[in-house]
This record gives structure tokens, sequence and C-alpha cells, in this order.
């Protein structure tokens, strides 16, 4: 894409069979294959690249710039810049992305809000905040 920013390069992975308890903060890119209980979040949030696996689980708030999830979220989920849902993807939460790709089969159980590319600004309440919002189930299993 024009204009796109250079992906950093993933330097760090959480194995299959790990388990994490805490607050995990890291910069540049993060693949996890295993789980964690508790928040990730980079550090340079607009320059990161989370990878939550297909077999990966997060228990936790996730943030970062570009979030790629095809594993199971169970949290708010914020993206400053790509949140890319694929098929096995499975949030239990409120999500907040600026640019949004979902595949057929990803789930989500929560409010959307996009950011305002233009303002910088949420167009809707950040995470956290106590507002009413549209709550919607989206599957992309329905025959």
């Amino acid at each position: 894409m024009f204009g796109s920013k250079k992906q950093p390069a993933i330097r760090s992975l959480i194995g299959e069979g790990t388990v994490i308890q805490g607050t995990l903060r890291f910069s540049d890119g993060l693949r996890i294959d295993g789980e964690i209980q508790g928040d990730v979040v980079a550090t340079a949030n607009d320059t990161s690249i989370l990878v939550i696996s297909e077999k990966a689980r997060v228990t936790g708030t996730v943030k970062a710039g570009h979030v790629i999830i095809n594993g199971t979220v169970i949290g708010p989920v914020e993206s400053n810049h790509l949140l890319e849902l694929q098929p096995k993807a499975h949030i239990q939460g409120d999500v907040v992305y600026e640019s949004l790709e979902m595949h057929q089969g990803a789930t989500i159980e929560g409010a959307l809000h996009r950011i305002s590319s233009t303002s910088g600004k949420a167009t809707a309440p950040s995470l956290g905040e106590d507002k009413p919002s549209l709550k919607l189930l989206a599957t992309g299993n329905d025959k």
C-alpha cells in the first residue's frame, strides 16, 4: 500500500505451552502461541506489530499498532493502525481500531469503536470509559 510504514521485525515469541501471568510490555514485534493471563501492551503503539496465533489465548487488555488475531482474546483490544481478524479469531471485549480487516469466521462479542485517521481521536469512547455503545456479535459462519 502506498505511504505505508515499514513493519517492524517480530523479535519475540511466546511459545505454545508457555503460560505467562502479569503484564507483558514489548516493542517492535511479538508473536504469541501460548497463553497470557494479563495485559499485552506495546511500548511504541504506532510502529509495533502483535500476532496472536490460532492456538494462543490472552486474558487481558491487548494494545499495539498493528494487531493480527487468529486465537482468543478475553478483554478489550486496541489497535492504533490496523486490526486483522483471521478466520479463527474470537474476541470477548470492546475493540478500538483505525482500520479493520475481518475474515469470515472471526467473532467479536463487544462494541466496535473506530479511531478517526484524520483527527487521530476515537469517534467513540476509548476503552475503559463507561458510555453506552452498540453491542454486536459478528460471525461469519451463519448459513
